[in-house]
C-alpha cells in the first residue's frame, strides 16, 4: 500500500510538473519542494540537499539526499559531474575517508562486504598507495542461459583476475569503495580543493544540520561551481569521457594508485540487466563512444599510460579502448570470404596447402582457450555459447554504431548524446520471451540492419557451397566453415525474420533494406572477384 502511494504520487508530479502540498508525504519535506515549481526540469532546477535521516549518539547512517543544480547553459558532465558533486557535499558534511559507489540499480547482498574491503584499506602494509578495492558486477533477473551476454563474464570476472596480478582492476562504475585521499592527486602528491580546509585529511567537527554547514553543501552543489578549479581535469572524477569509470580508473592508475580485485563466495552486490537487445546495443554504443573518446585523446593508453605503468597493463587497457575497432575484422570476415565463396573465388588457403592446417589450429585452438577460461571462471557450455554469438552481434551493431557516432560527433556532424539504459521489467510480453531465451529485437531500429546482412549473406553463401561441394573440384573449404558458423551463430535472426509473429520480431522494413544490402553486395563481388 505504501508502494503504491508513493507511486501515485510520483506519476502525479511527473505528469503535472510540480509537486502540491497534498502530494508532500511528509511535512518537513515542504520546504524543499517549495522550490519545485513548473519550471523546475530535469535539466533546469536548483540545489536540493536534504538530511533525511541523521543520528548523532546511535550507531545509525545518515541518510541525505542530493539533487545538484542544472542548467541548460552550464555543463553538468553526465554521471562524472554527478559523483563529483556527491563528492564534495560528503566533503562538507562528514568528510569519511571510505566511499563506496553503487548504480542506482543495485543492491547489497552482502552485509560483510565493508569489512572485505576495509582489510585491504586499513592495512597498514599496502593502503598508502591503494586508491581503491573493486568488487565485480553481478546480476539478477539473467535468464538460465544468458542469451544477451549480459553477465560481461569476460569483462567483470576473466580479465579482472589478470589485471589484479598487475596494478589491479579497471574501475568498473559500481560496486567499488574508494580511498577518498586517491581523488587529490598521486600518493605522494596532495592536490587540495579550491577551499583547502575541506581536503581529505580533514576531520568533520560540526553537525551536518548546521546552517554555514549546509549553505556550503548548497554552494559545492552548484552548477558552475567548478568553473576555474581542478575538479574533473587534476581532482574527482575525471571528465572527457562518457565512460568516467573506465578513464577515472585509468588515471589513477597513471598517478601511481593500486587496486585490488575483490570477488567473495557470496556476491556482494546484485543489479538488473537488459531484457532487451535494443537496451543492451543501445548501452554498449554509449560505451564504444567513450572508449574511443580515450583512445583518440592525449590520455590514449598506448602512449600516455605506458611510461608510468607497465606494458602489460598497458596494453590491458588499450584492450578495452580500442574495442570498437573490432567491427572492422567483423565485417570484414562477414562479408568478404562470403562473397568470394558465392563467386566461387577462394580467399583462404584451400584443402591441399599446407597453410590450411595453420588456419584450423588457431580457430580450433583460440576458442578452446576462450571456453576453458569461461568454465573455469564458473560459466557453463551453454553461456560461453551465446556469450560469443554475442560478441558478434556487438561487433556488427553497437561497435560499428560507436564507431560511426564518434566519427560524426569528431567531424562536428552530430551532437553527443546520453540515455540511460532501461532496466525495467514492466512489459509482460518482453520479459516472457526473455525467461523463454528468445531474442527481442524490440522496436525497428536501423542498428540491427548490419547484423541482418550479414545474417543473409552468410545463409546464401552456405548455401552456396553446399551446391558447389558436388560441383567443385577442390572448393574454398574455409570459406564454407566460416559460413556454417556465422549460419549457426544466426538462427535467433532468422527466426525472427521468418518464423516469427510477437512485438519482437525484426521489423520487414529492416529485412527488407537487408535483402537489398546483400543483393547490392553479391553483385558488386561480380565485378571485383570475377
Amino acid at each position: 500500500m505504501m508502494y503504491e502511494d508513493m507511486k501515485s504520487r510520483v506519476e502525479h508530479v511527473v505528469e503535472s510538473g510540480k509537486v502540491e502540498t497534498a502530494f508532500i508525504a511528509c511535512d518537513q519535506f515542504s520546504c524543499v519542494f517549495d522550490l519545485w515549481t513548473d519550471k523546475f526540469t530535469r535539466h533546469d532546477h536548483p540545489t536540493i540537499i536534504m538530511v533525511l535521516q541523521h543520528n548523532e549518539t546511535e550507531m545509525m547512517p545518515n541518510l541525505i539526499y542530493v539533487s545538484r543544480e542544472k542548467s541548460k547553459v552550464s555543463p553538468h558532465h553526465f554521471k562524472a559531474g554527478a559523483l563529483n558533486t556527491l563528492l564534495r557535499v560528503s566533503a562538507v558534511m562528514t568528510n569519511s575517508p571510505i566511499i563506496l559507489t553503487l548504480d542506482c540499480d543495485m543492491y547489497s547482498n552482502n552485509p560483510t562486504t565493508p569489512l572485505h574491503a576495509l582489510c585491504y584499506l586499513s592495512d597498514p602494509k599496502i593502503n598508502f598507495d591503494l586508491g581503491f578495492v573493486q568488487f565485480p558486477q553481478k546480476f539478477q533477473g539473467v535468464n538460465k542461459n544468458d542469451i544477451y551476454a549480459s553477465e560481461l563474464k569476460r569483462p567483470f570476472d576473466i580479465n579482472t583476475v589478470g589485471f589484479d596480478g598487475l596494478m589491479g582492476p579497471v574501475h568498473m562504475g559500481t560496486g567499488c569503495f574508494f580511498n577518498r585521499r586517491a581523488f587529490y592527486g598521486p600518493p605522494t602528491t596532495l592536490i587540495l580543493p579550491e577551499i583547502e580546509t575541506f581536503g581529505p585529511n580533514r576531520i568533520a567537527d560540526k553537525p551536518i544540520k548546521a546552517q554555514d554547514i549546509l549553505a556550503l553543501a548548497h554552494d559545492v552543489a552548484g552548477c558552475n561551481y567548478e568553473c576555474n578549479t581542478n575538479w574533473g581535469s587534476k581532482i574527482g572524477f575525471r571528465y572527457g569521457s562518457l565512460v568516467e569509470d573506465y578513464f577515472t580508473g585509468f588515471m589513477l592508475h597513471c598517478e601511481g594508485w593500486r587496486s585490488i580485485f575483490c570477488s567473495p563466495t557470496k556476491a556482494a552486490f546484485y543489479g538488473d540487466s537488459p531484457k532487451c537487445l535494443t537496451d543492451v546495443i543501445g548501452q554498449q554504443i554509449r560505451w564504444s563512444v567513450g572508449l574511443l573518446e580515450v583512445a583518440f585523446s592525449r590520455y590514449n593508453p598506448l602512449t600516455y599510460g605506458i611510461k608510468p605503468l607497465s606494458l602489460l597493463m598497458s596494453l590491458g587497457y588499450c584492450h578495452y579502448a580500442f574495442w570498437p575497432f573490432w567491427c572492422i575484422p567483423l565485417v570484414v570476415y562477414g562479408i568478404l570470404p562470403q562473397v568470394a565463396l558465392i563467386h566461387g573465388v577462394s580467399v583462404f588457403p584451400k584443402a591441399s596447402d599446407p597453410w590450411f592446417w595453420l588456419y584450423i589450429i588457431l580457430f580450433l585452438g583460440g576458442y578452446a582457450q576462450d571456453l576453458s577460461d569461461f568454465l573455469l571462471e564458473g560459466g557453463t557450455y551453454r553461456k560461453w555459447w551465446n556469450d560469443q554469438r554475442m560478441w558478434m552481434v556487438r561487433g556488427l551493431s553497437s561497435f560499428f554504431f560507436g564507431f560511426t557516432e564518434f566519427t560524426l560527433k569528431t567531424l562536428n556532424l552530430s551532437t553527443q548524446g546520453y540515455n540511460v539504459t532501461s532496466k525495467s521489467n514492466d512489459d509482460n510480453e518482453q520479459m516472457k520471451r526473455y525467461e523463454q531465451e528468445i531474442f527481442d529485437f524490440g522496436p525497428s531500429s536501423s542498428m540491427f540492419l548490419p547484423i541482418t546482412t550479414v545474417a543473409i549473406m552468410n545463409l546464401l553463401a552456405f548455401m552456396r557451397g553446399l551446391y558447389g561441394i558436388f560441383t567443385w573440384g577442390e572448393g574454398p573449404v574455409l570459406e564454407l566453415m566460416l559460413a556454417s558458423f556465422a549460419v549457426v551463430n544466426c538462427l535467433p535472426i532468422y527466426e525472427a525474420m521468418v518464423l516469427r509473429i510477437d512485438d519482437g520480431k525484426l521489423p520487414k522494413r529492416i529485412c527488407f533494406l537487408a535483402g537489398l544490402l546483400s543483393f547490392v553486395l553479391t553483385g558488386s563481388g561480380y565485378f571485383f572477384l570475377k
